[in-house]
């Protein structure tokens, strides 16, 4: 009995070790130039909630706001097991996509279709192969109801989950170049060997591969690594794992494909102003690339200090 509590106490001092030296490693990522050319150059998107398709959102009072985006991703509807998707969501899109259209020529908007569930697709594919056909059918309503294109928001999907690569693939092929596909990806792995233990740990995926990354970028046009649920406090902590994503990411997807490294839902300014940073930091280590930018949520609805956060961070910092 000693002897097992003993092994157990080592483990779990090996355990805090590692966790230690991860953090001390982060940490150390947020550090270094900003260099003046590393900002926005307007590839930026925005999530906008379905109140934008029955009138409630007032545009008129957003414009200044959205004009800084690329691309907005509008909420169009939740997917059901099944893979179908109400259309009423989309159908009564038009009024709202002809002010879009009219108001912010410039700025691409796509449908916004969702889903959430428990557990991880490890033994099964997370969009099986009849739900998929159902959901490739919705998009392609989606892109022909007059959006621009769709936007996936799918979790949880497992590392080599083929039934999502095959999913992007399918509805490549079924919207057709001209429309913009775009798909939400999970935070890559921040450091070699962590992935596995979380994924026991919690029961489900919070990381993915970066060659996981880099084949479900290939079918799309953006992908948006997710800058939720990193489970790391604020600071340098934060900073770094935010500098590290995008590190990650800017190697992993491919040049002609266009990234975004989200912010979290109802981010604080100084979560904000660090993510900023952050990128910033990552991206001067990088070098410049073209169709790189961040996502927020909801930029119509941010507290004045919110936006300034984003904006004197990211959108037009000061130097």
């Amino acid at each position: 009995m000693r002897w097992l509590l003993t092994r157990l106490l080592a483990g779990l001092a090996a355990v805090l070790v590692v966790a230690v030296g991860a953090g001390v490693l982060l940490a150390a990522q947020f550090s270094g130039e900003k260099a003046e050319w590393a900002v926005s150059t307007g590839a930026d998107a925005a999530w906008l909630d379905a109140s934008w398709l029955d009138g409630e959102a007032d545009l008129a009072a957003a414009l200044p706001r959205l004009r800084s985006f690329s691309e907005v991703y509008v909420h169009v509807g939740e997917i059901a097991e099944d893979g179908s998707v109400d259309p009423d969501g989309y159908a009564q899109a038009g009024a709202f996509l002809e002010r879009m259209g009219r108001e912010l020529p410039e700025v691409r908007v796509l449908g916004w279709l969702s889903s959430t569930a428990d557990g991880s697709s490890l033994l099964e594919d997370r969009v099986p192969k009849e739900a998929r056909a159902r959901l490739v059918e919705a998009a392609a309503a989606v892109v022909d109801a007059g959006f621009d294109g769709v936007h996936y928001d799918i979790t949880p999907v497992t590392v080599n989950d083929p039934g999502f690569v095959a999913l992007l693939e399918e509805t490549r092929e079924a919207v057709g170049e001209e429309a913009v596909l775009s798909v939400l990806a999970l935070p890559v792995e921040p450091l070699p060997g962590v992935r596995l233990p979380v994924f026991l740990a919690e029961r489900g995926e919070r990381y993915w591969s970066t060659g996981f990354l880099q084949r479900v970028a290939e079918p799309a046009d953006v992908v948006v690594v997710s800058g939720g649920g990193t489970g790391m406090p604020g600071g340098s902590l934060y900073g770094g794992f935010m500098a590290r994503q995008t590190e990650l990411a800017l190697r992993a997807v491919p040049e002609e494909t266009g990234l975004r490294i989200g912010t979290p839902r109802d981010a604080a300014p100084d979560d904000l102003a660090t993510a900023a940073e952050a990128v910033r930091i990552a991206l001067t280590g990088h070098g410049e690339r073209d169709g790189f930018g961040m996502a927020v949520h909801a930029p119509e609805a941010m507290a004045e200090e919110e936006w300034a956060a984003f904006e004197e961070g990211w959108l037009a910092p000061s130097r």
